[in-house]
């Protein structure tokens, strides 16, 4: 059965108080619930699901304004959808009654409230400073705009339909949920169908690298162009296979469809576009709840499809063309960036040098065969910022230093032997990630170590890693090959959490290309 929304009554009080003295740090008192429920110039609802109080709101009404008193969700129904559901529930019933604008204050460092109450289209006019006297903290005060009008109805509209489906999915046993993700962050048009966050009806991938291999590089304006002409034939095959995969006639209705997740950042801001527009029509034509996620959110979720170990705390090393980074995840949903490179990205470095040698595009695959052939230890090239006490990373130097070595040997006229140099250049790359990965996991006392993005494809990198922690008694996972370059199966892992956590992506919402890790 699913939750549902209704009238709060005096029978609730006894699990009111409850959510209410673990909410706030002033609750109010039963007597003062029981004198509001009673007065007819007020709005009092509650969240039920089989006999248990979720959550409860309340307001008062004053000529054609109201204002939103109280509204609190019991600790394990948080971040997913259950404020969301009794906040468009309010709304709806005080437009009912006539009411044009809604007011309300917030404490100032309630994020995750302040962030609701925008979604429904309340907005910050103003500071009370100390006006919650037990914390000294100052009150947001946030009004909403005539609610008759169009931009207002549309706002609530999408809240409404978000609502149903919180509601819908907070009754729904965890495993049935069936999400479409789609992905277009760079050169990949990808679009994936997963059922229950762990089975995968579908993937489907459309390379554009012939496109740019010719240019030794990603063009964004090629990009863009190449997903708006494969977008439409890449769903409807992700949707088809899902069909056969479920043993049906035709491909996977909408209507079986419980959200669409989309990355919405980072990336290139043209081809992100592309896929949020797409996304965003489908969901609005369907009347699914839509959900955004970020790209590194994804990577780090494809270790989680084949290694059911992979749970939080962990720390996670992104490695990819666009990002090197070292992240700490002692929750899902939650990441810190230890740090980051200050110039190239792994994989850029990588394709840079390929291109100088001549290899091609894209470099990375290139240099790891022909290291496999390789002396390591050949040319002693330098490790930037091993031992330099943090976690930042930097290739820019090295490259340099790849590309002088180069220059030099074909101005002196001497052979270049490619595979050592291929070799060598790899192994200054993996000693300084392997060496900032161990400390990272050793430092923030974790067990499980994950590593995520394109070049995790790198073999050399993943038995570094391994040789490196697996003695220390760290668990190491990777993610399948085909799960480290850009896909959106990964998208729909991540996707299905954010799902089940009430997270959704308003239809005004625009792409991030250089959205973080750590404000997801």
């Amino acid at each position: 059965m699913a939750a549902h929304v209704r009238a709060l009554a005096i029978e609730d009080l006894d699990a009111v108080m409850s959510i209410e003295r673990l909410s706030f740090p002033a609750p109010w008192t039963r007597s003062m619930f029981a004198e509001e429920i009673s007065r007819n110039d007020r709005v009092w609802l509650a969240v039920e699901h089989d006999g248990e109080l979720l959550g409860y709101g309340g307001a008062m009404l004053v000529g054609d304004e109201a204002h939103v008193m109280n509204l609190a969700v019991a600790a394990p129904a948080r971040r997913r959808g259950i404020g969301r559901a009794l906040l468009s529930a309010l709304l709806d019933l005080l437009v009912g009654r006539g009411a044009h604008r809604i007011t309300l204050e917030v404490r100032e460092l309630n994020e995750d409230a302040i962030a609701l109450y925008e979604s429904a289209g309340l907005h910050d006019v103003g500071r009370r400073p100390g006006y919650y006297r037990e914390t000294g903290e100052a009150a947001v005060i946030m009004w909403t705009d005539d609610l008759e009008s169009p931009g207002a109805a549309a706002r609530l509209e999408v809240l409404r339909r978000e609502a149903a489906r919180a509601l819908a999915l907070h009754g729904m046993p965890r495993g049935a949920e069936i999400v479409l993700a789609i992905e277009t962050s760079c050169d990949e048009t990808a679009a994936a169908v997963l059922r229950g966050g762990s089975e995968l009806l579908s993937s489907i991938v459309a390379s554009q690298v012939d496109f740019h291999s010719r240019f030794g590089g990603v063009v964004p304006e090629i990009a863009s162009r190449k997903h708006t002409e494969a977008i439409v034939a890449v769903v409807d095959e992700a949707l088809a296979d899902a069909g056969a995969v479920l043993g049906q006639d035709g491909p996977l209705a909408f209507a079986q469809l419980d959200a669409i997740a989309v990355t919405y950042g980072p990336g290139l801001v043209g081809a992100l576009v592309v896929g949020l527009a797409y996304a965003k029509g489908l969901a609005m034509a369907a009347g699914l709840p839509l959900v955004g996620v970020n790209h590194l959110e994804g990577h780090i979720f494809a270790n989680t499809f084949l290694d059911p170990e992979v749970e939080p705390p962990l720390v996670a090393l992104l490695v990819s063309g666009g990002h090197t980074s070292l992240v700490y995840v002692p929750h899902w949903g939650e990441y810190r960036t230890l740090g980051e490179t200050l110039d190239d990205a792994t994989g850029e470095a990588f394709d840079k040098v390929a291109k100088v040698l001549g290899l091609g595009y894209p470099g990375g695959p290139v240099i790891s065969r022909l290291a496999e052939q390789g002396d390591p230890a050949a040319i002693d090239f330098p490790r930037a910022m091993l031992n330099s006490g943090d976690y930042s990373f930097s290739l820019s130097g090295l490259k340099t230093a790849v590309i002088n070595h180069i220059r030099h040997a074909r101005e002196a006229g001497r052979e270049i032997d490619v595979p050592d140099l291929a070799a060598s250049f790899q192994q200054a790359v993996i000693d300084v990630q392997v060496a900032k990965a161990l400390r990272a996991v050793q430092e923030c006392g974790v067990s499980t170590f994950c590593l995520a993005g394109g070049v995790a494809a790198n073999r050399a990198l993943r038995d570094a890693l391994s040789r490196a922690m697996e003695p220390q008694g760290v668990h190491v996972s990777v993610p399948p090959f085909e799960l480290c370059t850009d896909n959106a199966a990964m998208i729909a892992l991540a996707g299905t959490f954010r799902l089940r956590s009430g997270e959704f992506l308003d239809l005004a919402a625009e792409a991030v290309p250089n959205l973080r890790l750590d404000t997801h």
